[in-house]
Formats: C-alpha cells, structure tokens, sequence
C-alpha cells in the first residue's frame, strides 16, 4: 500500500482535491487513473480509501469511499528532546529512523554547547511525514519549535524524566533498568559537546533522572535512536 498524506482530511470529508504538485506525482508519476483507489492518512490516526474521480496532472480530484480508525499500537508516550546536529543529514537521518521505530513527539533543544542554533522546522516536517508515510503508520509524531533547554525544563511534567549525559556517575543507571513499561517519558540528548555542568544540574534539579546509554561515547543522533529503540524494547 502507498500512502499519502493529507493534514486537513477529516471524517467529514466527502471529496479531496490535490494540490499541482502531488496531482503530477499522481498521474505522470504512478500513472494513476479515473477509478484508481489511494490511500490516504491525516496523521491523526485515520485511513481514508478514495476513488481517483478526475485525473488531472493539475488538478486531481478524488472520492471518499472509506473511513477507517486506526489506534496508535503503542502504549506507551515517548518525547525526545534532542540538541541539532553540526550536520543537518545526522539530525534528519534520526528523524526518519526514530519515526519509523515509533516516536510521539521530539522537540530541538538549544544548549550551551550547541554548534547549531538555527533550523528549519518546514524541511524536518517533511522528513517525518515522508517517514512515517513510508512506515504506514497514521499518527504523525510532534515535531516542536526549537526551544532553549533552560526553558524546556521548566514545564510542569507529568512524565517520566531522563536525561543522557557523559559526565561521570555515582552509579550506572541504564535506561532499561531506570524506564517502567508502559508509561510517558521525556528524554533528554545534548549535544556533540554533551550538556553543560550547570545544564545537567539544572536538568537533576528539575528531577531529570541522569542515564547511561552504555559504555562507548555515541554521537548525538545515535544516541537518540538508542533512546528510541531502548524504550521500544522495554515495552514489548
């Protein structure tokens, strides 16, 4: 199955009309016709199967047929906040890989130590539809605005709270040991640079629990994904 995606379809809908561009992709691309059936999700949880009515390249036009809900099969609530790579391919691969694995909601968070402070949430959007379009999935994770780590700490949480650090420990803490099953966590990776003294100590004062992800040093997006597929394995 191929699935498209479209935010503003909802239960309601009865007709859908594409835009020129996906239009193209429709009829150049996979040759598409009048009676042809696509499959498509508004990343709420929802599969919608509809009948190609008008195949135009400029302007395609389809028919609501059928609506299905379908659940996120996870329960369990997984918010990585994770500082921006130097490299902007390393922050879009852990995107797509930690959206095909299973994630709800990943926030950019800006550290002292951050080498990149600027990013472009409309291109990372696109990675994680794209992912989770490829993936067949129906919910579509959160991707926040960018936001200090200062300021991120500060909410009121109601999950469970971790923070991956390099600093030396008092004890080794392994997140499949720290993590109950089915549960909420908001897990926290710095940067190239790690967290700073004082970020840590904020975070602890926060009642971030520090973590170990195990004995090598791991660059920030695989330790994201380390995160991701720990949290993944805990809750089979």
């Amino acid at each position: 199955m191929q699935l498209f995606f479209n935010p503003n379809i909802t239960p309601d809908t009865k007709q859908i009309r594409f835009d020129k561009e996906e239009s193209r992709h429709i009829v150049r691309v996979l040759r598409k016709k009048e009676g042809d059936i696509l499959h498509i999700t508004n990343g709420n949880g929802f599969l919608f199967s509809v009948e190609i009515a008008i195949a135009s390249d400029k302007k395609c036009l389809a028919t609501v047929i059928k609506k299905e809900e379908k659940p996120n099969n996870r329960d369990y609530y997984l918010h990585v906040a994770i500082a921006p790579t130097k490299n902007n391919d390393r922050l879009e691969w852990f995107l797509e890989k930690a959206t095909e694995i299973g994630i709800d909601e990943i926030t950019p968070i800006i550290c002292d130590n951050s080498e990149r402070k600027v990013i472009k949430i409309e291109r990372l959007s696109k990675i994680v539809q794209s992912a989770m379009k490829q993936s067949l999935q129906f919910t579509l994770p959160k991707l926040n605005d960018p936001v200090k780590l200062s300021t991120f700490i500060k909410q009121d949480f109601t999950t469970q709270l971790f923070i991956a650090h390099c600093e030396e420990k008092k004890d080794e803490n392994f997140l499949k040991d720290a993590a109950t099953k089915s549960a909420e966590y908001t897990i926290l990776i710095g940067p190239e640079g790690d967290f700073s003294t004082k970020e840590i100590a904020q975070a602890l004062t926060a009642k971030f629990t520090p973590i170990s992800l195990g004995k090598n040093r791991l660059r920030t997006e695989t330790a994201g994904l380390n995160v991701v597929q720990n949290i993944a394995f805990i809750n089979q």
